[in-house]
């Protein structure tokens, strides 16, 4: 969820304020000083043209807007020790704490800048005469103002790295949005090509056909019943096209529905015995898994009314499982039937491929004693809510 910044929440940054802050309170350090020297007055002026040009320099060249902030935390040590008030060690603390606050530095840059600065103020005051409270206290305060500044400085870092990890995250939804884009195109691609391929296929054998007993054998009535049965399968291929994209949409029945819909058609078309089976309580199956046990489905009816016509088939959907299982079991004939000109269909192979990309299996084989053939696909699916049979 993406968030509106209003105006005045981007009209005072952080890092604004603070740089306000730091240049408000040098100039009142400066305005309010007690110092006769010139020379003292000259590094003072000094180190605030090094602080303004570090303020001027700072969102465009970090490197020199760095470097001007270092020079001006280190020209009032040179006269920590002789001024006549406090101004200097002020000067120290504000500067040297915004460089301790800077993220651009390196730590081992502060380190160094932060013992410079603390060593040079304690021997500044040690010979000039100080007091030990004093050599060793106004050095102290200096460390510890610079710790505030280090706390500041991974308060940033850790707000940069939140950022960073905020933007990768971006990134990484819109690489998985453009991967499920271009599965989606590939699924939808697949769904389209299989449909036009087998009808299409289907439709253009039955219209050869009709061209060849007209054009070779005369047989009127013949061709006239290719053309009728070619009709058909444009009618068919036209409702498998809606069929598709209403399932591309998410329209689709639910699996007992549908494996129930093909049973009353192949039971109407081939005028023979099928049975449906539903083993436990049905639950909700993913659309793509629907998809591919429906294809799988209307290929096994397919090949048991070419290979297997007018003998018994049962068909089960088990939900008793873990997964969803379809198994297909059609009776062997007593004579291999004749062959039946016509697509050949998705086939095994295009059948296990299917279900494969949902994560499903397939076997196809003899059953028992020879007694017949039986397709058998599983998908995943949601546990089971109960075991009853239906």
């Amino acid at each position: 969820m993406s968030t509106r910044w209003h105006f005045v929440d981007r009209m005072a940054p952080s890092w604004l304020v603070v740089q306000l802050l730091g240049t408000a309170v040098l100039l009142f350090t400066l305005f309010t000083a007690r110092e006769d020297s010139l020379g003292v007055w000259a590094v003072y002026a000094a180190s605030m043209l090094a602080w303004l040009t570090f303020i001027v320099a700072d969102p465009w060249w970090r490197k020199v807007a760095n470097a001007a902030l270092a020079v001006s935390a280190i020209l009032p040590v040179f006269v920590v020790g002789v001024a006549d008030d406090p101004t200097a060690l002020v000067m120290i603390c504000v500067v040297l704490s915004r460089f301790a606050s800077l993220t651009t530095p390196s730590g081992t840059a502060i380190v160094v800048l932060v013992g410079g600065v603390v060593a040079g103020s304690a021997v500044g005051y040690l010979t000039t005469g100080h007091s030990w409270p004093d050599t060793i206290g106004y050095p102290g305060l200096i460390l510890l103002v610079t710790v505030l500044g280090l706390h500041r400085r991974q308060y940033e870092m850790r707000t940069d790295q939140a950022e960073e990890l905020l933007r990768q995250t971006e990134l990484a939804q819109q690489e998985k949005a453009r991967a499920a884009a271009l599965d989606e195109r590939a699924r939808i691609a697949r769904e389209m090509h299989d449909v036009l391929a087998h009808s299409l296929g289907a439709l253009g054998i039955q219209l050869k056909v009709a061209e060849a007993l007209l054009s070779e054998k005369g047989d009127t009535a013949a061709a006239l019943e290719r053309v009728r049965r070619s009709n058909r399968l444009a009618e068919e291929g036209l409702a498998e096209a809606r069929n598709a994209v209403a399932a591309l949409r998410g329209d689709v029945p639910s699996l007992p529905d549908a494996a129930a819909d093909l049973v009353d058609t192949f039971r109407r078309d081939h005028q023979a015995a099928i049975e449906l089976r539903v083993v436990s309580e049905p639950r909700p199956v993913s659309t793509a898994a629907t998809v591919s046990l429906v294809r799988t489905l209307r290929e096994a009816l397919t090949n048991a009314a070419k290979h297997a016509p007018g003998e018994p088939v049962t068909v089960t959907l088990d939900f008793s499982g873990d997964r969803v299982c379809l198994e297909v079991v059609n009776g062997r004939p007593a004579q291999p039937p004749p062959r039946v000109e016509g697509p050949s269909g998705y086939g095994l192979t295009g059948m296990r491929e299917r279900l494969a990309l949902v994560g499903g299996t397939l076997t196809a084989g003899d059953c028992d004693a020879g007694a017949g053939w039986r397709v058998t696909a599983e998908v995943p699916g949601d546990p089971p809510i109960g075991a009853s049979g239906v």
